[in-house]
């Protein structure tokens, strides 16, 4: 547990008792979603070409000047809390390195890890503010779960790309090809953050601070008119409520976004800090970094498609109801069809009785209309 002792540079870590993870592998908490997606992304046509030139090419040096020259560098001098915070998250995650963390002036909550060679941390004003103490320890274990996984390298491309996508929307051929790797990159890192999230519950080990930071970077520093479960049940509602057309509008809601919905975020880091997965991490039992080269690229998408397939056939989404029925061949697929988007509101409806057939009906709508005069 952290004691308080010196460790690789890592003093004055708070006195509270948290249980320390010597040499764990970041597969401890990465989420299946996460990898599989970065598995995805590697196969996209053109990004190893795009990949290998941007890692030469970008001004990685600029960006650490520019956050030297217009940003404070957290240390014991500035900022020292979060140079405490910053230490004690290293060395619960045993990160031996401690990556450099910047404070910018943002209004707008948010926090970063980027950087191609070595990792930078940078947080807003507009964060530090925001949360607490405890809440802040749990984002910048987040952060530091970002570093320890690698994450930095590919957040950084994306934050070039997106900005080279603005640059050249005139092209049409090369802003296309861009965007695609730029759709690649946000669906991979929108899965990454849930991975960090754990990362920062095995830093903070305080859920309910974790909750309480998600719940203020959605609604503010109103916790008095917030409720964890009312927000919950937000994520509840959000997954099951609606027909196909809401499931449509929620792809195309969260497309353009860099990071999942917070009422997701929230009830996917319950539900993990539920598990027995999280219950043998937090008596020891983890991976280690240096089993790492012994994993089998084959068992980590096993496990990834293990993880979708549980996640399509338990989601109560519409879609993902319709894609359960499509592979189980329900029968009452094609009424449901039929009766377009509205016949996918509840899958177990029953369809309404049929009146009496007459001669000449039919289960066509349509056929009743009188007949067209082709001459």
């Amino acid at each position: 547990m952290s004691d308080g002792h010196e460790h690789n540079g890592h003093e004055h870590v708070p006195s509270r008792q948290r249980r320390r993870f010597p040499g764990i592998s970041s597969r401890t908490y990465e989420h299946p979603a996460d990898r599989s997606a970065l598995v995805a992304l590697r196969k996209l046509s053109g990004f190893d070409t795009v990949f290998k030139a941007l890692s030469g090419l970008l001004p990685e040096r600029s960006l650490r000047l520019l956050f030297l020259s217009d940003s404070v560098r957290v240390s014991d001098q500035q900022f020292s809390h979060l140079n405490v915070m910053l230490r004690d998250a290293c060395y619960i995650l045993d990160l031996e390195k401690v990556p450099p963390m910047y404070v910018t002036q943002d209004p707008q909550p948010n926090a970063m890890c980027i950087g191609l060679d070595e990792p930078i941390i940078v947080v807003t004003t507009g964060l530090v503010e925001l949360l607490d103490e405890e809440e802040m320890r749990a984002v910048v274990g987040h952060e530091v779960g970002h570093a320890l996984s690698g994450h930095s390298v590919y957040r950084t491309i994306l934050l070039f790309l997106t900005s080279l996508a603005v640059r050249v929307a005139w092209i049409p051929l090369g802003n296309l090809a861009i965007m695609a790797i730029v759709t690649g990159l946000r669906e991979w890192f929108r899965k990454s953050e849930l991975s960090a999230d754990r990362a920062g519950l095995l830093v903070g080990q305080d859920l309910q601070a974790s909750m309480r930071g998600l719940m203020k970077i959605a609604g503010g520093n109103h916790l008095h008119q917030m409720n964890v479960d009312a927000f919950l049940e937000q994520a509840e509602e959000y997954e099951a409520g609606g027909d196909l057309r809401d499931s449509v509008l929620k792809i195309l809601n969260v497309l353009p976004r860099s990071h999942p919905f917070t009422t997701v975020r929230a009830a996917e880091l319950k539900k993990w800090a539920e598990s027995r997965d999280y219950q043998r991490i937090m008596d020891g039992h983890y991976p280690r970094r240096d089993e790492d080269q012994e994993t089998s690229v084959r068992d980590s998408w096993r496990e990834s498609a293990n993880h979708y397939s549980t996640h399509v056939k338990n989601s109560k989404d519409p879609l993902m109801k319709l894609v359960t029925d499509l592979a189980g061949g329900a029968g009452d697929l094609g009424d449901r069809v039929r009766r377009g988007f509205g016949g996918f509101t509840n899958p177990t409806a029953q369809k309404p009785p049929r009146g009496p057939e007459t001669p000449g009906s039919s289960d066509t709508p349509g056929d009743d209309r009188p007949p067209r005069d082709d001459s």
